[in-house]
């Protein structure tokens, strides 16, 4: 007789949650303890969609630079989104207090103040301004049945 294992499998490597920290006045931000360990001493920043900003593990940033390596030059879009995700992309130690430090830049295109949001989002942790954070969530939440009905259609849900 066969039989199934219905145990509670550990989530491999899948940053999930929402946790909120503090921007310091030196523009450092602590990454949740519970990330710390999947994250390693080192990240990279990007430039995300809606505001946010993308951290990426050193290993998961290699396969993202490896797959915008591959995409045709020929055009014009591809070239332009590349080199704008790239050029606003910044490596970053996490130090002995698990704080990454946000550029003015990557500060400036998140419109990050005092309070951050940090999300889980599968491989990658997304920074967010805090009321863009509740406002975009708002928005979605608003819509969970279409969102849910979209992702039944792709067998996602």
């Amino acid at each position: 007789m066969e039989t199934v294992d219905n145990s509670i499998k550990p989530l491999n490597n899948m940053l999930i949650g929402e946790y909120k920290h503090n921007l310091d006045p030196k523009k450092r931000v602590a990454i949740p303890a519970k990330f710390r360990k999947e994250i390693g001493d080192k990240a990279v920043i990007a430039k995300g969609q809606d505001k946010c900003l993308f951290v990426y593990t050193m290993a998961e940033w290699e396969k993202v630079a490896e797959k915008l390596s591959q995409l045709p030059t020929g055009s014009a879009d591809t070239r332009n989104f590349v080199r704008l995700f790239l050029s606003g992309a910044n490596e970053v130690e996490i130090d002995a207090m698990g704080r990454i430090l946000i550029s003015d830049q990557l500060k400036t295109f998140a419109e990050l103040k005092e309070k951050a949001v940090i999300v889980g989002v599968h491989k990658r942790l997304e920074i967010w301004n805090e009321e863009n954070w509740e406002e975009y969530k708002t928005r979605l939440e608003k819509d969970t049945d279409m969102l849910a009905e979209k992702m039944g259609e792709i067998g996602a849900y």
